[in-house]
């Protein structure tokens, strides 16, 4: 559900307008507390919230909690309605004798009578209540909420640098999304994907630094990409979780990289590292056929594979090399744009996870943004997921937190060896 400039974020009518929670320091993480019986509900939020900026605790019933109110404050609440209302104000009492002076977000599949009834008691114990969200809602929804309230990230600044002048400076750093087995719900992969933080503007998208770069930092970046991922992924490895990184690197870059001696350096040294996927866009597949299949004969003995990235124009070409040895095609954002309803895109998707099963190899969904969409992609065969509605790109700090949150929610060591494509 979309939430129109109307209806964002403003304090309740009969609250007087306070300031968001005092900060123990500029560097303190905002924390949400998400309450809900739906644990897909509770980990969707928490893998939106994470990664823009916040940590989050999740709780099943009110029980627990009020009994964790009662030792930390959060800077938000997100609090679900179900059928049994009376949970929810028992929560909301809760915040009221606490004197809570953070904000309340309430969620729910019921009518809005109910919604209304609960958010009138929220503002009697003098809680700033926002707009109450109906579910079924959209990540974009959250994130605007977030922007509001001004926690978690600053967006973007609309800014140009030149990529080489963030990597003299050191400004690139790498976020990290997670890819989701679509059908068993489960993480199986993570994404790295570069950033830059400027000291005045804060962080950019590539969109800022990458138009116009040129070769030699294009070699340098995906230097650096490689084994800041592979750092990464020793460090998931420590915490029991074994997942194959994916790195965007062009072909022409792939034969100028030392890819063996990096991944021998900075690999983790242990009998389940699951490897690397090198995503390579798909047009420099189709016009480096042959360069694109010696490369990955080389790398596949290494533990490294090939993606075929941003799929889909030029597929009727691809399919006739049936022989190049890649692991995962991902399909364009193009495609899966509401795939479950669109009559050209929904036939087009099926087309594309098919081809990819025909080749031995997986069928990834990019830019998944609605639940629709997994859904539809789901009933289509397709394997894997990444796109804001199953987890944004987070720095490494926010990942292996919210791995560490996982776990513990869970009640189990973490880890999920991936098997060899």
């Amino acid at each position: 559900m979309n939430t129109t400039a109307a209806q964002r974020v403003k304090p309740a009518p009969d609250t007087t307008t306070r300031e968001p929670i005092e900060r123990e320091g500029a560097a303190r993480t905002p924390v949400c507390f998400i309450v809900d019986a739906d644990d897909n509900i509770r980990h969707f939020l928490s893998l939106v919230l994470h990664g823009a900026g916040l940590d989050t605790e999740e709780f099943a019933d009110s029980q627990s909690f009020r009994a964790a109110v009662a030792r930390q404050t959060p800077d938000l609440v997100f609090l679900n309605i179900a059928l049994e209302s009376s949970d929810a104000i028992e929560c909301v009492v809760a915040l009221g004798k606490k004197n809570y002076t953070g904000y309340v977000q309430l969620m729910s599949n019921r009518g809005s009578a109910v919604l209304e009834h609960v958010k009138s008691i929220g503002q009697q114990q003098r809680l700033q209540m926002l707009p109450s969200l109906k579910k079924p809602f959209e990540t974009s929804t959250v994130l605007t909420i977030l922007q509001d309230l001004r926690l978690g990230h600053p967006p973007a600044m609309a800014t140009r640098i030149e990529l080489q002048e963030a990597l003299r400076h050191n400004w690139i750093e790498f976020w990290y999304q997670p890819k989701i087995d679509l059908r068993k719900k489960q993480l199986v992969g993570v994404e790295a994907f570069a950033r830059a933080r400027h000291p005045q503007n804060g962080v950019l998208l590539p969109g800022a630094f990458m138009p116009g770069a040129k070769e030699p930092d294009l070699i340098k970046l995906s230097e650096l990409a490689l084994e800041a991922g592979l750092k990464a992924n020793l460090a998931f490895a420590r915490l029991g979780v074994h997942l194959r990184l994916a790195v965007n690197v062009p072909v022409q870059a792939l034969v100028k990289i030392a890819v063996a001696d990096i991944v021998q350096t900075y690999r983790p040294q242990y009998e389940k590292w699951p490897g690397i996927i090198i995503d390579v866009p798909e047009e420099q597949i189709v016009t480096e056929l042959a360069l694109a299949s010696e490369v990955a004969k080389k790398l596949r003995p290494l533990n490294i594979y090939l993606a075929v990235d941003d799929f889909g124009r030029g597929y009727s070409s691809l399919a006739q090399v049936k022989e190049l040895p890649f692991a995962e095609l991902k399909l364009a954002r193009t495609f899966i744009a509401d795939c479950g309803i669109d009559k050209v895109n929904a036939p087009l998707c099926k087309t594309v996870i098919d081809l990819a099963h025909g080749f031995g190899s997986v069928a990834v969904g990019v830019g998944i943004e609605k639940a629709s969409e997994a859904l539809a992609l789901v009933s289509m065969g397709c394997d894997y997921g990444q796109g804001f509605l199953l987890g944004q790109p987070m720095p490494e700090d926010r990942f292996v937190s919210l791995l560490r949150q996982r776990a513990a929610s869970q009640g189990r060591k973490l880890g999920a060896a991936l098997p060899k494509p």
